[in-house]
């Protein structure tokens, strides 16, 4: 009985230690969001007439970064 106890108490520590991995993994994401997009408002600023053409390239980059936090949602189902 003891064995079926233990066995419990250590997927559940492995879940949760998956659960604050993937808190910890959404920090880069975040931080590479809120650079990017404050990078292209500063070019925006700099140079107006490129403005369309940054908003462009800043809302593929920030497709990109998602795509990031995405695959590690996933990864922390996975393991």
């Amino acid at each position: 009985m003891n064995e079926i106890i233990l066995a419990q108490d250590a997927t559940t520590t492995i879940s949760g230690l998956g659960t604050i991995g993937y808190g910890i993994a959404t920090i880069g994401p975040g931080l590479g969001i809120g650079i990017l997009v404050g990078k292209a408002l500063e070019g925006m600023a700099r140079q107006p007439e490129m403005a369309g053409q940054l908003r462009t390239t800043m809302f593929l980059g920030i497709a990109f970064v998602e795509a990031l936090a995405l695959i590690g949602l996933v990864a922390g189902f996975l393991f």
